[in-house]
């Protein structure tokens, strides 16, 4: 039987590939949830082409996304996670993108205008508004 530092030794990473399906299939969860349209699920991947997203959402599992959609879909993964904590009504945390807001980050556009700006910077920014209103990283 092998000891613990082993076993460990032993498990692999997870491929990109399966990094890259588990994400989209989060992501294209959390557009249905937000009710996003397919040119703003584009933006917010970073402006894949057409045929590209369109068969990274009928086959995600066949994705090797780069490193810059990757880091979109985490910062998604956050913005959904930290709503869900501030939110508790799922109704509530998923409308919440597409209210306006009044805090200066926003300029009484909604997050998700923010988001559509198309630049990482617009996801982080979202991001770490929340995590301040969240009160630090869990």
């Amino acid at each position: 039987m092998p000891n613990t530092a082993q076993a460990i030794k032993t498990q692999s990473k997870p491929s990109s590939r399966e990094i890259s399906a588990a994400g989209l299939r989060a992501f294209f969860n959390i557009a249905r949830d937000w009710g996003l349209n397919t040119d703003e699920q584009m933006v917010l991947l970073g402006a894949p082409g057409r045929s590209t997203f369109f068969k990274w959402k009928s086959a995600p599992e066949t994705a090797d996304l780069k490193r810059d959609t990757l880091e979109r879909v985490s910062y998604l993964l956050g913005i959904y996670k930290a709503l869900q904590i501030l939110l508790p009504a799922t109704a509530a945390a998923d409308d919440w993108v597409k209210k306006p807001n009044t805090a200066s980050l926003f300029g009484g556009k909604s997050a998700l205008e923010r988001m559509l700006g198309g630049n990482v910077a617009d996801l982080l920014a979202v991001r770490q508004y929340l995590d301040a209103r969240r009160g630090g990283w869990a």
